[in-house]
């Protein structure tokens, strides 16, 4: 047991930590390249990605507990069953979350404490990172999957990928494109389109 528990707990935690970076990368380059207005911006956007984070959880948690059961019971057709479902629910989640957020985006951020000078940046930058909302709940859902399938370090190796692409072009385009908040918020989606694309493959 305490191998396995090395095993598989020492990749989470590492998925987890590396999953937190998003927002910090975003804001060390924001920082510098847009100044405390867009600092601010990615501040109170970030309940978005929190909100985000505990639908896929739920989801996630719940269907790969589910999964273990069923291939303990020696049932893998049930289990595969339940994986299809669960990413179906996952997928459903995230657009209905994508199209919430985009409708009630600007009284949304008001409620996180977006002032009417902070207010432009945030949805410039909400409404970029919403995009990739279906797909971080996806994403984060199906590495619980992939862990509870026996492979946690490419679980890891999922979330790690995205991550780096987002540090990598995170400068690319604030600085040498001079995106702003918009580079910073497209960096963003597009490491969490990889790590969806890397998990996906997996299945």
């Amino acid at each position: 047991i305490s191998k396995l528990l090395r095993g598989f707990a020492i990749p989470s935690i590492t998925a987890t930590l590396v999953s937190s970076l998003y927002n910090i990368v975003d804001q060390i380059f924001i920082g510098q390249g847009v100044g405390y207005l867009g600092n601010a911006a990615t501040n109170v956007s970030y309940p978005l990605s929190t909100i985000c984070l505990a639908i896929s959880l739920l989801l996630g948690i719940g269907s790969a507990s589910r999964f273990s059961l069923y291939l303990g019971r020696k049932q893998p057709e049930q289990a595969a069953r339940l994986v299809g479902n669960g990413i179906v629910l996952m997928a459903g989640a995230g657009l209905v979350y994508l199209l919430l957020g985009e409708l009630f985006l600007p009284s949304l951020l008001r409620v996180f404490g977006a002032t009417s000078e902070v207010l432009p940046y945030a949805r410039q930058y909400a409404e970029i990172v919403l995009l990739g909302m279906p797909f971080l709940i996806l994403t984060n859902g199906i590495s619980n999957l992939i862990r509870a399938d026996g492979s946690p370090k490419y679980s890891m190796f999922c979330m790690v990928a995205g991550a780096v692409v987002n540090t990598i072009l995170d400068p690319v385009f604030i600085f040498a494109l001079d995106w702003g908040v918009f580079g910073a918020a497209l960096a963003t989606i597009l490491g969490q389109f990889l790590s969806f694309f890397l998990a996906l493959r997996y299945l």
